[in-house]
């Protein structure tokens, strides 16, 4: 579960696919709140079908929460993006546990990353957008992922908010597929067109 405490590390469980179960361990890091067991158990049903054989990008990693239970379903490679020494130490300890050779992990800002990245074209076929949440960070990750060139035609993209999502503040051709509120999160599912 989300949020235990073992020896100074938090943990939480992967739900679903080939490592169901299997714990993370992740530094207690301040700001990082890993997606619920809940909403991932909504998002990854959302995502049932498109999942398999994808590229996944976890844009702002934390826990790797998403980017990992991407892989335990049958993505063909997630790639996670954290600037924090500390959590990202523990995305590498558990893609070594996990054995996961699929996991492309990189210390680094989102906006560094996306400015220099040599990934191809259009290779992206989902993203998980989960930044903190003070800093108003969502908007911006939206369009620069837009102009990026990275996504794919037809991406999905999973967005999660402390506030409802203003369908104004995303480019034009993304369209919310799927939405929900748990507690004081609101999550979405926007697809690009």
């Amino acid at each position: 579960m989300a949020g235990n405490n073992h020896g100074g590390k938090q943990t939480l469980r992967i739900i679903g696919g080939q490592w169901r179960s299997r714990v993370l361990r992740f530094a207690a890091v301040e700001g990082l709140r890993p997606t619920p067991n809940r909403i991932r158990e909504t998002l990854f049903n959302w995502l049932r079908e498109p999942i398999g054989g994808a590229t996944c990008l976890d844009l702002f990693a934390g826990s790797g929460a998403l980017g990992f239970e991407a892989l335990s379903r049958g993505a063909a490679r997630a790639i996670l993006i954290e600037r924090d020494a500390t959590a990202c130490r523990s995305l590498a300890e558990n893609a070594r546990m996990l054995q996961a050779a699929n996991a492309e992990i990189h210390q680094t800002s989102a906006w560094d990353w996306l400015r220099q990245t040599r990934q191809p074209p259009a290779s992206i076929d989902i993203v998980f957008l989960d930044p903190p949440f003070a800093g108003g960070l969502l908007p911006r990750a939206c369009e620069t992922l837009e102009h990026s060139g990275l996504l794919a035609a037809g991406a999905r993209v999973y967005l999660e908010s402390e506030t409802t999502l203003d369908p104004r503040r995303l480019p034009d051709n993304w369209h919310i597929r799927k939405s929900a509120t748990a507690g004081e999160v609101h999550y979405f599912l926007a697809e690009r067109e």
